[in-house]
């Protein structure tokens, strides 16, 4: 019988990752009896802070988020396995690529045996046009493989596309496989705000500022759609990625008057209250975007690609449109149909309400994430 709590260590690339999409996962996992710590990156300072501030030991790691060095790659492996030896957690919980691939091989150097893997989406899995992303995906099979072959090893995917890629490819058994939807979100927070319909419509993109998320498709729909309505752009840049959109840039479109640029804003229930629709282009390989279930949340249609991920939450004619990726025409087609259909559009807020409350809530997040953490660990005993 465990006479101590259980020691529960999340790995993820970079501090505000986890504040956005895994804090309030951890804190639940607190509050039902685990001692949690939190190990990534020492990129950003502050949201390191965040992290210490809520209780949670902050261990930082020599982990490069997009870079392929080979000698600063093993060096991770072996600073993640000199941590997993020292700090001896019951449970690892790994997020993303680098993570799970090197989190996973340095557990099993360290005899770790209890390991949640997680993927918030496919990435650059997905999009492989650079060289780099071509390397890093040929690289990936056989690692993926290494740290997925564990018996109390099992992986979590956002939606069930990416969970059939990686068995039809034979990286890890279907039975050790499960979807759960998102990270979740707190419907309180995120409540249904009425639209302001004595306002022109607003259109907003939010999110990561990457060309694979769409930000250039939403320049150029604000663009073909200039005086229709307003095109308001609320994120962030991610410097070290190769499909990075500087900040400058997005400036240089405010300033021709193409969209509004908002920079990053930490009031994104706000956000989405002040607008009128959702746009997210995306052709990134998403989990279940974060964005959408907010925005869906707060009652607000959408408008996304036909993608894993995207239409895991937004349906076709319930809670939003789907439109093909890199489909112009389509795109703007969709947007243009909401703009001048307000009854529409709050018609299909309701609906993104409804489908959150069913299945994309914090608390059910937490809650199966939480199941799967005591199923692993008692296969382990």
């Amino acid at each position: 019988m465990r006479n101590k709590p259980a020691k529960l260590l999340y790995v993820v690339n970079i501090p505000r990752f986890f504040v956005s999409h895994r804090l309030p996962l951890a804190l639940a996992a607190r509050a039902e009896g685990f001692e949690v710590h939190v190990a990534a990156s020492d990129s950003d300072a502050k949201s390191a802070e965040r992290i210490a501030a809520a209780g949670l030991p902050f261990h930082r790691l020599p982990l490069s988020q997009h870079g392929l060095n080979p000698l600063r790659e093993l060096w991770t492996i072996l600073a993640l396995r000199r941590l997993y030896t020292r700090l001896e957690p019951d449970l690892l919980h790994h997020v993303s690529i680098k993570p799970v691939i090197y989190g996973g091989i340095a557990a099993r150097l360290s005899r770790r045996r209890s390991v949640i893997q997680a993927m918030s989406g496919l990435g650059y899995l997905q999009v492989g046009e650079t060289p780099k992303a071509q390397l890093l995906e040929r690289l990936s099979r056989p690692a993926f493989k290494l740290a997925l072959a564990g018996a109390g090893t099992r992986m979590i995917f956002q939606n069930p596309d990416d969970r059939q890629v990686f068995v039809k490819r034979g990286l890890i058994p279907e039975s050790r496989a499960v979807v759960i939807h998102g990270s979740g979100v707190d419907e309180r927070e995120f409540a249904a705000r009425p639209e302001d319909l004595s306002r022109p419509p607003v259109v907003l993109f939010a999110g990561r500022l990457l060309w694979h998320k769409g930000v250039g498709e939403f320049v150029e729909l604000a663009r073909r759609l200039q005086g229709k309505a307003r095109f308001r752009v609320v994120g962030y840049e991610e410097r070290t990625s190769p499909s990075n959109v500087p900040a400058s840039q997005l400036q240089t479109w405010h300033d021709a008057g193409i969209i509004e640029w908002c920079g990053q804003r930490d009031d994104m229930a706000r956000v989405f209250g002040e607008c009128s629709i959702v746009c997210l282009p995306s052709t990134y390989g998403e989990g279940v975007p974060k964005v959408l279930i907010e925005a869906a949340a707060c009652g607000r249609a959408c408008v996304t690609t036909d993608t894993p991920g995207c239409r895991e939450i937004v349906r076709h004619g319930v809670n939003g449109l789907l439109v093909p990726p890199n489909d112009s025409d389509a795109l703007a087609s969709a947007v243009s149909q909401l703009i001048a259909d307000p009854a529409q559009r709050q018609s299909f807020g309701a609906k993104g309400r409804e489908i959150v409350l069913q299945g994309f809530t914090l608390k059910r997040v937490a809650e199966e994430t939480i199941a799967l953490y005591r199923s692993v660990m008692e296969r382990a005993l």
